[in-house]
């Protein structure tokens, strides 16, 4: 009886073993990457949805296809979205240079919501929000889970219409909310020393343009501002790239082509398709200002297409590049439209050096590093505020009493350590050149270049 037992006990278990063993067996051949398997898998767990989720009768078919695409999107990296219709014209708008929200570039980074940049003129701007600010909640909700395109549908809204935000910082205690008003934000993007369009020399003759970010007129807009600084007869140039979160790269390419020989490299990009590969170089004709001293200044702010052309300049030693490790955002995203009006952005390649450096989750590290703390950088933007010290004393009113005086006491004494050692460089180049023959090397330029 025992015996009949553990024989049948046996047979049992061999009957488990070989169900189980053909059970993987065919697990393994489903995994295979069938397309029209997986297909299958996804209508199936669609019409789940419709039939069993509690409220599947207030979901449509395109609200449950568009919530899978930016889910499949949105696994891909932090860069990689599916864009609505609304979300698709908002892009457009961003490069046009125009839209109405609050005016935040933000990015995801370390698994949370992080400001790349505010940018000028804007309402986040004016309360002081900065580069590397984690944003925490939006109108009372966390942001933990949330992808680009959450937080864009968020930020923007109706001019006139208010968003509270909750940011954190570093040396922040604790979180803090700004009460903003959206408005209509018409951006220029290449500006002076003063927050205007009005481009003075100093009594160096140094010339300086800031580039807040590469929207469609970018390089027509810094070409103008040239030719107004070469008027006053600058010797050497300034451009500050610092908070700039980046843009269009033909515009990237056109600033660089300004300052290059013909046929110099740029930037190439590589992807996982070797026939979609390039390299753009600059145009046929030489820029007007191959000789002018430059220095260009990023921070932790600096992405994208402003590591384009800090990258470039730097690997060809065109400009001394000063400052802070930038961002470290080098990748490519195509943007593929729909015929329903939505369109996709997706990651389809990275970004090189002319050296072959990557930029991607690396960045560009600076010739001559000098680090900024946090105040000294909120100190950089609140000089810029409109209004002077009416709307400053506004501003620092969100921070806590003991901080405030020291945050004005940054602003008046209006130093900038980065802007600073730049200025030293080229006053150093100009005073070269003032005491040496006009034998020496066409690269170390003395003088005005018209």
């Amino acid at each position: 009886m025992q015996k009949r037992l553990t024989y049948a006990l046996f047979l049992t278990v061999l009957g488990g073993y070989i169900f189980t063993g053909a059970h993987l067996s065919r697990l393994s051949a489903d995994d295979k990457d069938d397309a029209y398997q997986q297909l299958e898998v996804f209508t199936r767990v669609l019409e789940r949805v419709r039939k069993d989720y509690v409220d599947g009768d207030k979901l449509s078919y395109k609200d449950l296809v568009q919530g899978a695409l930016k889910g499949m999107l949105g696994s891909l990296d932090p860069h990689s979205e599916y864009m609505e219709p609304i979300k698709y014209g908002e892009l457009k708008e961003d490069t046009e240079g125009s839209f109405s929200g609050v005016g935040l570039q933000v990015g995801v980074k370390d698994g949370g919501l992080v400001v790349i940049s505010p940018m000028e003129d804007t309402p986040a701007f004016e309360v002081g929000i900065m580069t590397g600010d984690r944003i925490e909640k939006i109108d009372g909700q966390s942001t933990e889970k949330f992808g680009m395109n959450d937080a864009v549908k968020r930020l923007r809204g109706p001019s006139g219409s208010k968003v509270t935000v909750t940011v954190s910082r570093a040396s922040w205690a604790e979180p803090k909310d700004f009460s903003l008003v959206r408005a209509d934000i018409r951006i220029y993007s290449v500006k002076d020393i003063n927050n205007r369009r009005q481009f003075p020399v100093d009594a160096n003759h140094i010339g300086y343009v800031r580039l807040t970010q590469f929207g469609e007129r970018t390089a027509d807009e810094l070409e103008e501002a040239l030719v107004e600084l070469e008027k006053q007869g600058m010797t050497a140039l300034v451009m500050d790239l610092r908070g700039n979160p980046g843009g269009l790269l033909d515009q990237a390419v056109e600033v660089c082509e300004k300052f290059l020989e013909a046929g110099k490299p740029i930037v190439s990009t590589e992807g996982r398709n070797p026939a979609g590969d390039l390299q753009r170089r600059s145009a046929k004709k030489p820029g007007k200002r191959l000789n002018l001293p430059m220095v260009v200044l990023v921070n932790g702010g600096s992405a994208s297409a402003s590591e384009i052309v800090t990258g470039c300049l730097k690997d060809l030693k065109r400009a001394v590049i000063v400052g802070e490790q930038t961002f470290g955002k080098g990748s490519v995203q195509s943007i593929l439209p729909l015929p329903d009006g939505s369109a996709l952005r997706l990651t389809t390649a990275k970004y090189y050096t002319p050296s072959h450096q990557v930029i991607h989750e690396k960045g560009i590290t600076p010739d001559i590093i000098v680090p900024m703390s946090d105040d000294e950088e909120l100190a950089v933007q609140l000089r810029r505020i409109p209004g002077g010290e009416t709307n400053l004393d506004e501003v620092l009113r969100s921070y806590d009493p003991e901080k405030r005086q020291h945050l004005r006491e940054l602003v008046i004494d209006n130093r900038d350590v980065q802007l600073e050692r730049a200025g030293d460089l080229l006053k150093g180049i100009n005073l070269f050149g003032r005491k040496t023959t006009d034998k020496l090397p066409a690269k170390f330029p003395h003088s005005s270049v018209n």
